[in-house]
């Protein structure tokens, strides 16, 4: 990253903290309606993205790109770096041992209409989650921005055309349009990456605002020590150290990555990110546009280190505040809950607040205090910045040692 592009980002962080610490109702308005602006931009051109990114890739297929190995080793990544950040979730807690929640502030979450209406969400069983990752149709999956159902159905046009293609002209011809509108789509992201700045300040001032107001604050200091400290050991230490022992220099990715970061810790969204992810990727990290267009969009639907390590501590938290629910928080427990959290974070959709729900869902499954939750909800904002940031990071780290494998 450019001297003076790091000086204006920073410059606009500093502009965005001052404006929503001055507790103006009108400007914080003008800056929710800048940073909301802002997020429809990136997420118009989110979900066409993902689709043509995953696409365009495996239509190559037919010029003989080594897919199947990329696949394999993207697989195995995720897999490995969520199970750890799950672990050193799981060891902060040991060590921590966040206590049980005052019950007067759990009733008193029970007695607040507006915290109970966010958390009664129906939850979905296991089987409802996998199925409605599965499309029936081509059209709903966009029309609701379900990015694992898009990244379904654009493999499987991709491989139609990698395999028709050898013979017919006229995929040859459809493979090529394909392309050139995943080129268009790319041109806009550049404009809406010269426009980050602005966006910086409104987001900056939205989280500004919301401290201010005490959004932020809560009475679960250990908690959030053990959540908050987890994602920063993973980020700082954890995937540094994978790309070392891959031969990558981590700390210099996450240089390059940095509006990536950025747009991932103010949108809280793995999704409206990818487009600023996989360009920078291409950009900054000198990354193979195949490589990038097939690893980062996948990532963006499976690889969430911040997730598993989320729904593994909060889930530990919400059963050691419900006795009735009867699990004990026993070693092998807690590692079976590992195994949980790292496969339900692979198949979480990168939206905000989807882990928060998705916890939501196997906590009332077991018979936990959904009360507990409610307690969290206040300050999920900042975890929510935070472990999206992680695992757009986790992407990052993948695609740089995957591109490194490849000759």
């Amino acid at each position: 990253m450019k001297f003076k592009q790091a000086l204006i980002w920073t410059v606009a962080l500093a502009a965005g903290a001052v404006l929503g610490a001055l507790g103006s109702a009108p400007l914080n308005g003008f800056m929710d309606f800048v940073a909301a602006a802002y997020t429809r931009a990136f997420q118009f051109v989110a979900i066409p993205t993902v689709a043509l990114a995953i696409l365009t890739a495996m239509a190559s297929l037919g010029e003989g790109k080594a897919m199947g190995k990329v696949f394999a080793k993207t697989l195995s990544y995720t897999v490995l770096t969520s199970f750890v950040a799950a672990l050193v979730g799981m060891g902060l807690y040991i060590a921590v041992a966040p206590g049980t929640i005052d019950p007067n502030v759990v009733k008193a979450v029970a007695d607040d209409a507006g915290a109970m209406a966010q958390i009664s969400r129906t939850p979905e069983t296991v089987y409802g989650h996998i199925l409605g990752a599965i499309p029936n149709n081509l059209v709903t999956p966009f029309l609701s921005g379900n990015v694992l159902s898009i990244v379904l159905i654009s493999a499987g046009i991709g491989v139609a055309i990698a395999i028709l293609g050898k013979k017919s002209d006229n995929v040859k011809a459809l493979h090529r349009t394909l392309c050139g509108l995943q080129e268009v789509f790319f041109g806009m992201i550049k404009g809406l990456i010269w426009a980050l700045p602005a966006g910086i300040v409104a987001f900056a001032a939205q989280l500004s605002a919301q401290m201010s107001a005490g959004v932020a604050v809560g009475s679960i200091g250990k908690y959030v020590l053990v959540v908050l400290g987890g994602n920063a050991i993973q980020f700082f230490v954890v995937l540094p150290l994978f790309c070392y022992l891959r031969g990558v220099n981590g700390y210099k990715v996450m240089r390059q990555m940095t509006p990536a970061l950025l747009m991932a810790l103010f949108t809280k969204s793995s999704a409206a990110t990818l487009p600023v992810t996989v360009a920078t990727a291409e950009k900054n990290m000198k990354v193979k546009p195949w490589v990038a267009r097939f690893i980062l969009p996948l990532c963006c639907t499976i690889n969430m280190n911040g997730c598993s390590a989320f729904i593994l501590v909060t889930s530990l938290f919400v059963m050691q505040n419900s006795p009735d629910c009867g699990i004990a928080l026993t070693l092998p427990a807690m590692l079976a809950w590992c195994v949980v959290a790292v496969v339900c974070a692979i198949g979480n959709a990168g939206v905000p607040m989807g882990c928060y729900f998705l916890t939501l869902s196997l906590m009332a499954g077991v018979g936990g205090n959904l009360m507990i939750l409610g307690v969290i909800l206040p300050i999920y904002t900042i975890i929510d910045m935070i472990e999206t940031a992680e695992n757009v990071w986790s992407d990052c780290c993948i695609c740089a040692v995957v591109d490194k494998s490849q000759k």
